[in-house]
């Protein structure tokens, strides 16, 4: 039978029940190395008789630092974004930090009170995956002002001199876009509504990398139709009207991601057409960030794949070095990788 231990719920009752000084068990919890190897080996035996739990925020009171690294993700239902922060608090762990996690729901209002509370909470750095050039610059810049901050994933101009790591998306997407040309028709790009900066980044890309192969650009999908949402619901609606109209049933087809090439999938199967089977024609569908589920859609789905790990291991590294300067290094940081191609069924 397990035996029972006693809860113990402040430190001042826990001084006690060990018969150590409070200021002795502070500093304990603190850092063990603080206090004499006599106290530590009284603490952790008597730790073994009681239940108790420290307080995160109380055993930092007295620090310089609070151990927390912010982090805000503009989406909670996005397996990139879920792969990336698991990048992110890998990281943020090995280097002896906790990350704190709020998610702006793609709404510059959420983005900015997310901000606000990591001041208040005085974290010592953060991580922000921006909405664009909507978010609120003012907090930013506030935030920019307190604390070790930077960028990843996303670079919006409006803030063009801030510590940055992502995605070489001229690298990326034109790697697809020559991909697509060597393997089949030259391809037609599917976008998203002009409200998300690396999808503009990588309509951008497709557009210098078609013009540089001699290749005359053919951009769909700019337009919101009616208002379904802006990743596989938009693929989907859009590839399903071109279709019906008899159009692209055999191009190649470019995928500003892979939620909209999800999409753009399910209206090629709706309308009995195979992506990258030759029997059924010369349609071939990609996308672009290798998302999780890429090689479990039906046919699997050919993509570039961003360097998620690298870019999570960058973000935390450059901001823990800052943070232990106290203040961020001279001169911008940017760094962009490349990223590669993951050939599947689909193109």
């Amino acid at each position: 039978m397990q035996e029972h231990k006693k809860r113990i719920d402040t430190m001042e009752e826990l001084a006690v029940a060990i018969g150590v000084s409070r200021p002795t068990l502070s500093r304990f919890f603190q850092d063990p190395e603080r206090v004499s190897k006599t106290s530590r080996a009284r603490i952790a035996e008597g730790l073994e008789r009681v239940e108790y739990v420290p307080n995160f925020f109380a055993t930092r009171l007295n620090r310089k630092t609070t151990g927390m690294i912010g982090v805000i993700i503009p989406y909670l239902n996005d397996l990139f974004f879920t792969k990336l922060l698991e990048s992110i608090e890998r990281a943020a762990m090995e280097a002896g930090f906790t990350v704190i996690t709020q998610c702006s729901h793609s709404d510059p209002l959420i983005e900015a009170r997310a901000a606000e509370t990591f001041m208040s909470m005085s974290v010592d750095g953060a991580l922000v995956a921006p909405l664009g050039n909507h978010s609120d610059m003012k907090v930013h810049d506030r935030l920019r002002a307190r604390m070790p901050f930077m960028l990843f994933d996303s670079r919006p101009k409006n803030m063009p001199d801030v510590d940055f790591v992502g995605t070489n998306h001229d690298q990326s997407t034109g790697l697809a876009t020559e991909y697509l040309c060597r393997v089949g028709a030259p391809p037609v790009f599917l976008a998203m509504p002009r409200v998300n900066f690396n999808a503009m980044e990588r309509e951008n890309a497709y557009i210098a990398k078609m013009n540089e192969l001699g290749f005359e650009p053919h951009i769909i999908g700019t337009e919101m139709i009616q208002d379904i949402g802006l990743f596989e619901a938009h693929g989907q609606a859009v590839l399903d009207r071109e279709f019906a109209a008899g159009r692209l049933i055999e191009s190649s087809i470019l995928c500003v991601n892979d939620r909209v090439a999800i999409g753009a999938l399910r209206a090629a199967a709706s309308h009995g057409l195979e992506p990258g089977g030759k029997r059924m024609g010369g349609l071939r569908i990609m996308g672009h960030d290798d998302y999780p589920l890429c090689p479990y859609t039906v046919p699997s789905l050919t993509t570039v794949a961003q360097n998620v790990d690298e870019i999570g291991r960058t973000a935390v590294s450059r901001l823990v070095g800052a943070i232990h300067a106290q203040q961020m290094p001279e001169g911008q940081f940017v760094k962009l990788l490349d990223g590669d191609i993951k050939v599947r069924e689909s193109a």
